[in-house]
């Protein structure tokens, strides 16, 4: 087998789209970054991230449209603060600051940033006073009450000599600055949130009236480079190994290796137990039929539960399950004699997530990103590295993917692992998964499903004082969830009507003897986060 080749062209950007287009955003920390990308990627034109130390000359080999400097919570006037090159405000190419990236662009070009009396978070009043060229579009002339969302403390007082005021907050603040003839623009609230009315028009704004793009991106143009690409990188006689889960991302890769290599691979479903009721049996049946290549399902359950005995830390759980599933893999590579790659379902979001994009605080992570041992053995290939989950269900179903899987809800790599707090144990995972399944079967029986982005039951890991027969008894606590996204990188609390928790709760407290207590999450993501671990 090969050793890990972590500079091979399958693990960078050599799927990066030939659109002839392409938006980078500069990551200056958080997950600003994420959620600007994938606005510029809902206005079809393809973007890609870059940390925010990148030196110009690796930012203009990407010959890049414009240059979007993102938020982050970083201060220019503090010592050390985060930089990007300053080539590249030298006007060669538009660019837009936002927030810390007005900041920061302010402070370099001659202005001044000060420390804000108040910190100013939360929905503002906005008033326009040049609408050329970010606020040009009719939402911003037909709305007399215009309001945006802010996040900061700092603000900039003194604008660097040639810029123009283009918009206020209510109180005098500046909103938006330009020099119009430099391309260079900064805005001090975050259009990329959707809670700033007509944000993503001004996102267009800068990205067809200031860099001149014409939305070429689609996620349809991606399959055939990607399948043209994989071809040119798997030699003749090289075989490829592919960590198949049974989730949308995994399930993609593999029909992407289908369409590209044919019999050339081999995919491994491995069975850790994690997943929910009757998946393994479904996942079987539906890629037996589909792959050319040979399907193995390998039955790990009792393996994997000995692995997480006694851990109960989150990042750990992740880091385990991580490394357990490459070592089957590997197990079961060696026994089949020699492969050269491993595919497996990596996509933008993981990355991020994960702290693998430097310049990015770790939110957690992700097991086919952190847990991944030094020693690998296998050139990773991770063709949906540069896609948003949307992108990805898109692309799968136009592979053929059987919807029973495009339209699967987001699951996490480590299964009910995460989802179950405390140590996993194979009493538990019973208990939850049985809960689950009366949930979704509620959900997908009055149909709220189609409007949902993930619906679950979490394993709370508290026990409550109940009432049974008339006896004091002492049980477990389920939390259910329900959630609204686009993207997995914002989410909402479903308002789920009060007699259908109702009904799910009777059916979970009567059917589950060991549940006391069913309780319901209202928490949005930010501050949370969809999972509770």
């Amino acid at each position: 087998m090969n050793n890990q080749k972590n500079d091979h062209p399958l693990t960078k950007d050599y799927l990066t789209p030939n659109t002839g287009e392409t938006i980078i955003v500069l990551n200056f920390g958080g997950q600003y970054s994420m959620l600007i990308s994938r606005r510029i990627r809902e206005a079809k034109v393809y973007c890609k991230i870059l940390p925010y130390y990148t030196p110009a000359a690796e930012v203009f080999r990407h010959s890049p449209r414009g240059i979007i400097l993102s938020g982050g919570p970083g201060s220019v006037y503090l010592e050390n603060p985060p930089e990007c090159d300053p080539a590249i405000l030298n006007g060669e190419i538009p660019v837009l600051g936002i927030c810390y990236g007005m900041q920061l662009m302010a402070s370099r070009l001659g202005g001044s940033v000060e420390r804000g009396r108040k910190k100013e978070v939360g929905r503002t009043g906005l008033i326009i006073t040049e609408p050329e060229p970010l606020f040009n579009h009719s939402f911003f002339k037909d709305n007399d009450s215009l309001s945006c969302w802010m996040s900061h403390q700092d603000e900039v007082i003194n604008l660097p000599p040639g810029f123009s005021v283009l918009a206020r907050t209510e109180s005098g603040a500046i909103a938006a600055m330009g020099d119009f003839s430099h391309h260079l623009y900064g805005l001090q609230f975050h259009p990329e949130v959707s809670h700033t009315p007509g944000g993503l028009d001004i996102l267009k704004s800068f990205l067809y009236d200031i860099c001149h793009c014409s939305g070429n991106w689609a996620p349809l143009n991606f399959i055939e480079q990607a399948v043209m690409k994989i071809r040119n990188i798997v030699n003749p006689g090289e075989k490829v190994i592919c960590a198949l889960s049974g989730g949308l991302d995994s399930s993609v890769v593999a029909l992407l290796l289908n369409k590209s290599i044919g019999k050339d691979f081999v995919s491994i479903f491995v069975d850790h137990g994690l997943l929910r009721r009757d998946e393994a049996r479904t996942i079987s049946s539906v890629f037996r039929e589909q792959l050319q290549g040979k399907f193995i399902e390998v039955d790990a359950r009792d393996r994997f539960l000995q692995k997480l005995k006694g851990i109960t830390l989150p990042e750990e759980k992740r880091k385990v399950i991580g490394a357990e599933f490459i070592e089957v893999f590997r197990e079961t590579a060696l026994s089949m004699g020699n492969f050269s790659y491993l595919a497996q379902g990596t996509i933008y979001p993981d990355i991020v997530e994960s702290g693998a994009d430097a310049g990015t605080a770790t939110i957690k992570s992700h097991h086919n990103v952190g847990g991944l041992p030094d020693n690998l053995n296998f050139t990773l290939i991770e063709p949906l590295r540069d896609l948003f989950k949307d992108e990805v269900r898109e692309v799968g179903r136009r592979l053929g993917l059987p919807e029973v899987i495009a339209s699967r809800q987001p699951f996490p790599g480590p299964g009910l692992a995460v989802r179950i707090i405390g140590e996993v144990t194979a009493a538990k995972l019973e208990l939850l998964q049985e809960a689950d399944a009366i949930f979704r079967e509620e959900i997908e029986k009055e149909n709220f499903n189609d409007e949902l982005w993930q619906f679950f039951a979490i394993l709370t890991g508290i026990q409550a004082v109940g009432i049974r027969q008339g006896k004091r008894v002492y049980g477990s606590v389920i939390c259910l969830r329900a959630i609204t996204s686009t993207d997995g990188m914002t989410a909402d609390w479903y308002r789920l009507p009060y007699e259908f928790l109702h009904h799910v709760s009777t059916r979970i407290t009567a059917e589950i003897p060991q549940i006391a207590r069913v309780v319901y999450d209202i928490t949005a993501k930010p501050p949370g986060t969809i999972e509770w671990e």
